[in-house]
């Protein structure tokens, strides 16, 4: 506005100026005429219209400027929610984001959690400096996946690596691995562990429902039952089998039950004899063992048709 009305100053003066110096250059005469200097007529009207049309628009601007600074909630500090401080930017509330987010760090107050929310999935991405993905965090409504050289889950306190996972192993750094489910643990292949015990008061059942267990170690397998019984129980065979040691039974008693009992024919028969009690433990060369009633002697021979049983 301040520029129309110099311009304005500029041309009257002009129009005064050159008026003046053809008044000068002209001959004098007895009637001389004068002529008006300035803006008259339609111009003067459109000049007047156009500034006030000016005069209106600045005040639109100007209440439309305080409108949005005042529904905006601009201060000093920010706008709305998002306050500008010395160590970043601080945004209160709940906050909706359109497009990607880059940041460096996002910490929620003190007194409060902070709270990632997303209609369909949450995904935190990871990139080096050639802008290469380096690492993959998805949160979705089926599962949560991650997607990364190695995962690693640490205590709170000190540090200590409590589970870890890469391409050739995983591992649980935590004291006690416990599974609660009633089917318990399956493992499709091998199992390596210096330790397996249950819980107190509680049952430890190692089970292989259609195929064998097997457990090996190179310097011995160690079955312990500290306060009650070890019981093998199979359908066929059990073998026990020492390829270059021994078998050792160490016990107060030894019971060996359903052994079949051979008979033999007494020299002498007679109808009152006591009942047999006391038997001979033999065996037959396949290592077959077999009971015999015992006598003054040796009866093993005597019975040896269980053998041919066998």
């Amino acid at each position: 506005m301040w520029l129309i009305f110099l311009e304005l100053w500029v041309e009257m003066t002009r129009e005064q100026y050159i008026l003046a110096t053809q008044q000068n250059s002209l001959p004098r005469t007895e009637n001389p005429q004068f002529y008006p200097v300035g803006i008259y007529g339609w111009r003067k009207r459109c000049l007047y219209f156009f500034v006030l049309l000016l005069l209106v628009t600045m005040i639109v601007n100007l209440a439309m400027t305080i409108w949005i600074l005042k529904v905006m909630n601009f201060t000093v500090d920010g706008m709305g929610n998002l306050r500008v401080t010395k160590k970043g930017i601080r945004l209160e509330g709940i906050s909706e984001f359109l497009l990607p987010l880059y940041v460096k760090e996002i910490n929620s107050r003190k007194d409060s959690p902070l709270v990632l929310q997303s209609d369909r999935n949450v995904t935190v991405n990871a990139r080096n400096h050639m802008g290469q993905l380096t690492g993959q965090l998805t949160v979705g409504a089926d599962a949560v996946e991650a997607q990364c050289k190695r995962f690693e889950v640490r205590s709170s306190e000190g540090g200590r690596v409590l589970f870890s996972a890469d391409e050739d192993e995983i591992v649980i750094g935590a004291d006690r691995l416990k599974v609660t489910g009633t089917e318990g643990a399956v493992f499709g292949h091998s199992v390596e562990t210096p330790h397996i015990r249950a819980e107190p008061s509680q049952d430890l059942k190692l089970e292989s429902p259609t195929r064998s267990l097997v457990m090996e170690a190179p310097r011995g397998v160690q079955v312990n039952a500290a306060a009650g019984d070890l019981k093998a129980t199979c359908r066929k065979e059990l073998h026990l089998q020492s390829t270059e040691g021994e078998i050792f039974l160490n016990a107060d008693t030894i019971r060996l039950g359903n052994l079949p009992v051979g008979s033999f024919s007494s020299s002498s028969p007679s109808s009152s004899a006591p009942r047999q009690t006391i038997y001979e433990l033999c065996a037959c060369p396949n290592g077959k063992l077999y009971l015999s009633p015992a006598g003054a002697g040796s009866t093993c021979q005597s019975s040896s048709n269980i053998c041919l049983w066998s």
